[in-house]
């Protein structure tokens, strides 16, 4: 059950299952690995389960908090390497590992799921979906995966191309299959982890910058059988809207452009649920496309993008709402992370929501009813001035924010004030550790919209941002975008401490009762931070990128941290240029610490690469900027802004004699196998022609400036 055995697909099932049995038969493990149901979670709210991982925050609260207490700000720096495994696929890595009863269940690229024995990393199992490599770029952010839920004896895992499967969770045979997409003509994928709230598995779904309609769905946990949908946008206004919210939504949009286009509003990544209130909380994502005038001929507020929604968990029905974010057209989503707690506020006790979306601002919701109570910026930001406290509205900057008017400097860029991520919410100190970035760019909208008949073709409705081709221009402009390590009071609505980064898209956080905060970082680091004060108490390498958030958890009486490292995802893919400052390679691996830990991280075996003799420049400099579009708009979410990777996929820079002799097929799909999407559809003979003599330029100018820097030495 591996995308690199050899071995027919029957049988390699069959070999899984034998590897499966033997190995969980010489293990102390429960009798029913993943026996986890509503009271085991629930239970984490008042300290139970101190030993476990149980669901994707760990609670249903999302606090990402571990009340253990073996590894503390005094004997911190002790920890060390317990245990290591290689992932398959050196691609992002995302996934938050649920630990149950001595076993971890997590994922990695291409929504591949493993299990290990969490005390010695010993694989019991790997079932590996078959998702088609030939969809990689159907996605924005690359084939990553968040992670898995379990629940009574079974593994749960949303795949890159739609589905939901059902896993058995001591073999990880399949027990059941659903394809969750309504229109496999649209790029739909998942990304994100599964929730399960009273029996029931909830996923979402990606895909708002290609084109879809966003919604929710529960299935039954047994059997998987639908039990009920939420759609997060209207449908066509010419049919009857599906239920009563959709019928409230439809009165905030206009004309019916987002009908072709989908709408957007995924439910890419968080929820959160309430048992005491029954609510279930989603985040909803961003306008399709994003330019605001081709979506909704530029008026109304467009429910339920970039909002907090509140619905029944038992029949899907809309409770309350909260947008953050009314027409948006910055791709500010709200997907992001929602914690649950609670809190005194002016002397009283209130229950609250608190998000950081990528706008900008910190929120905090009364979440009985998503009433606004407060909202501060965490980062400089320049499309609002504050948020009303009284309408709950963004008070917008029309002359910063609006380039409908013509192109504008924003701030967040779209890549946010905080992305995906995960904070963390320690209940001792009261402060949220956000993984948060200072950024900002440019957006110009296009003229008209593009249609172009391809799922791997991002439509945003925007000209795609040109970076300067002067590397010493482009590393000035990596410098201005700042991460940060913020520890939010989010009472006082002010940073408490913060740590800055030497780049952005650093990891998601944990908080510990040991008084400690755990990070990775985007240059390849795993930290360990005091909780109250900020003071970094332990540092180790990890050789690649970290952006996933890590977990706490205990086995055989000891305490142990898991980071989940690989670098991937939006920033090093499509910014590449940017993304060089963090000088990493992307090398999948789960790594866990221990006071006392004995494991070597294995060295990085990274040849250089050489560049090969590109083919002479031909590209005549009035057809420069046209080439550089056509690269930029279909190549660059994968290749990185003007043929710069970010060392996930290749360097197109580097292509090697052949592949410029074979260019014009491996566009047109000969490729599609390995994960190069075919675009035979979508271009023009004339537009490949383009595109390959603008990669040769781009080759000659990296020659140019190897030659510069070797005479410089």
């Amino acid at each position: 059950m591996t995308t690199r055995s050899p071995l027919p697909r029957r049988i390699q099932t069959l070999t899984g299952v034998l590897l499966a049995s033997m190995t969980l038969t010489g293990t102390a493990l429960a009798s029913s690995p993943a026996n986890v149901d509503a009271k085991r979670i629930e239970s984490i709210a008042n300290g139970g389960e101190a030993g476990n991982w149980l669901s994707h925050g760990r609670g249903y609260d999302e606090k990402r908090y571990s009340p253990l207490t073996q590894i503390n700000d005094g004997n911190v720096a002790g920890l060390s390497l317990a245990w290591t495994h290689k992932l398959d696929i050196d691609m992002g890595v995302e996934a938050t590992p649920i630990v149950v009863d001595g076993v971890m269940y997590t994922t990695g690229p291409f929504s591949i799921v493993y299990a290990l024995d969490a005390a010695t990393g010993k694989l019991l199992w790997k079932h590996d979906p078959g998702v088609p490599k030939s969809i990689a770029g159907q996605g924005c952010c690359g084939p990553v995966n968040r992670g898995v839920a379990v629940w009574k004896g079974k593994v749960y895992v949303g795949t890159f191309d739609g589905r939901l499967l059902a896993l058995d969770a001591a073999t990880g045979m399949e027990k059941w299959s659903v394809d969750t997409v309504i229109d496999h003509a649209k790029s739909y994928t998942i990304t994100g982890a599964p929730r399960i709230v009273k029996g029931k598995v909830l996923i979402g779904n990606g895909g708002a910058e290609f084109g879809v309609r966003g919604y929710v769905t529960a299935y039954d946990a047994d059997s998987g059988k639908q039990a009920w949908r939420f759609f997060t946008v209207p449908g066509d206004p010419a049919l009857p809207p599906e239920d009563d919210a959709m019928k409230m939504a439809l009165k905030t949009w206009f004309g019916n452009g987002w009908v072709k286009w989908g709408g957007g509003g995924t439910v890419w990544d968080s929820m959160s649920y309430d048992p005491e209130l029954n609510q279930l909380y989603i985040g909803v994502g961003n306008g399709s496309p994003f330019n605001y005038q081709f979506r909704s001929e530029g008026k109304g507020d467009n429910l339920f993008l970039s909002s907090i929604v509140a619905l029944d968990p038992d029949t899907g029905k809309y409770i309350w709402h909260y947008q953050t974010t009314p027409a948006d057209r910055w791709d500010f989503t709200a997907a992001q992370q929602m914690v649950l707690a609670d809190v005194a506020i002016d002397g009283k006790p209130r229950k609250v929501l608190m998000q950081a979306p990528k706008n900008g601002f910190f929120y905090v919701l009364d979440r009985t009813n998503g009433k606004l109570i407060s909202a501060k910026n965490i980062v400089p930001i320049n499309w609002a001035t504050h948020v009303d406290l009284a309408t709950g509205r963004p008070a917008m900057v029309p002359e910063a924010a609006d380039y409908a008017a013509g192109p504008k400097l924003i701030s967040p860029a779209i890549i946010g004030a905080h992305n995906w991520h995960p904070m963390s919410y320690h209940p001792k100190t009261g402060l949220v550790y956000i993984p948060a970035q200072e950024t900002a760019a440019g957006l110009e909208a296009q003229d008209e919209p593009l249609f172009i008949p391809s799922k791997s073709v991002v439509n945003i409705g925007l000209k795609v941002p040109e970076l300067p081709e002067d590397p010493s221009i482009v590393e000035k402009i990596s410098q201005s975008w700042r991460g940060r390590l913020i520890a939010w009071d989010p009472i006082k609505q002010e940073a408490r401490w913060s740590q800055e980064y030497r780049t952005i898209y650093n990891g998601g956080t944990l908080a510990t009762a040991g008084n400690l905060v755990f990070q990775g970082t985007a240059d390849g680091r795993v930290l360990a931070y005091a909780a109250d004060s900020g003071a970094l108490l332990w540092e180790s390498p990890a050789n690649t990128g970290v952006m996933a958030g890590p977990v706490s958890y205990e086995a055989g009486g000891e305490q142990y941290i898991t980071f989940m490292a690989g670098w991937g995802g939006t920033f090093p893919r499509l910014l590449g240029p940017l993304s060089l400052a963090a000088k990493v390679r992307p090398e999948a691996r789960i790594l866990t610490y221990k006071l006392g830990g004995k494991a070597q991280l294995p060295a990085q075996k990274y040849d250089p690469v050489p560049l090969p003799p590109p083919p002479p420049n031909t590209l005549e400099a009035d057809k420069l900027p046209v080439a550089r579009r056509l690269f930029n708009g279909f190549c660059a979410n994968c290749h990185g802004l003007n043929a710069v990777s970010g060392g996930v996929v290749p360097d197109l820079r580097y292509l090697s004699t052949d592949s410029h002799l074979q260019f014009n097929a491996i566009v047109a799909g000969a490729r599609a196998a390995k994960g190069m999407p075919a675009f035979a559809d979508a271009m023009l003979p004339e537009h490949m022609e383009l595109i390959h003599q603008y990669i040769i330029k781009r080759a000659h100018d990296l020659q140019s400036e190897l030659a510069a820097l070797k005479a410089a030495k």
